[in-house]
Formats: C-alpha cells, structure tokens, sequence
C-alpha cells in the first residue's frame, strides 16, 4: 500500500490543522491499523496516534492525548489526525503508517516496528 500524509502548515500557537492520509494499492484497506508518527529536527521518531480497522479503537501518546484526534473513513481509504491546541513542541514532520496484521494493544499501536508501509511526511510548524 502507498501512503501520503497532507495538511501541515504553519499555524500559530493554539491552533488547528487537520492532516490527512491518503492510501492506494494494497490489500482492502480496512484490513490494516493506521498510525500517525512525528520527528523533530534533531530528534527520534516517535508515536501521535494509532487507530485500529473499523475506528473503534484508537491509541495516544499521552503528549497528544485530549488535543488530537485520529479517525479514518474506509470508503474513501483517509486517515485523519485532527489537531487543536497546538503547542511549538508540537513542530515536526508528521509521516503515516500502516499496519498489516492491525494493532490490539496500546504497546504494539506505538511501536513503529509494527507498521509494515510508511508514507512521506507532511511539515507542521507551529509558532510562539
């Protein structure tokens, strides 16, 4: 499966974007997990959200929890991360992921070694 991550942009503090995450090829694309991660310049990878194949379940970093929130819509083969309340910690290079044999716990949602596709990333800035 091909994936593409769109929506960043340079907001200022305290406010809203909403990435999306486009997805082609592959199998039935409700048979995988999907999951958002970020990097900060000079920093590691490291996990935002995760969401299981039907929406039902859905995993946070506790940094995002309460303020992000991801969904997906299986028709049209979309994960979103919705964003409030930015923060300049927040700033990074937003990438998603698929996984293949789907995510059951909050463990395995955060690991990136689970997510078999990963698609290039969209910049978020957000400003002071």
């Amino acid at each position: 499966v091909q994936l593409q991550a769109s929506g960043g942009g340079l907001v200022q503090a305290g406010g809203s974007l909403r990435l999306s995450c486009s997805a082609s090829g592959g199998r039935m694309f409700n048979s995988y997990a999907m999951g958002w991660f970020r990097q900060a310049p000079g920093k590691e990878r490291e996990f935002v959200a995760a969401v299981n194949w039907n929406g039902g379940e859905t995993y946070y970093a506790d940094s995002v929890k309460g303020r992000f929130t991801i969904s997906r819509d299986n028709a049209k083969k979309l994960v979103f991360l919705q964003m409030n309340s930015l923060k300049p910690e927040d700033t990074a290079v937003y990438s998603c992921a698929a996984d293949s044999y789907g995510v059951t716990t909050a463990q395995a949602a955060s690991n990136p070694a689970e997510y078999d596709y990963w698609g290039q990333g969209t910049l978020v800035t957000v400003s002071s």
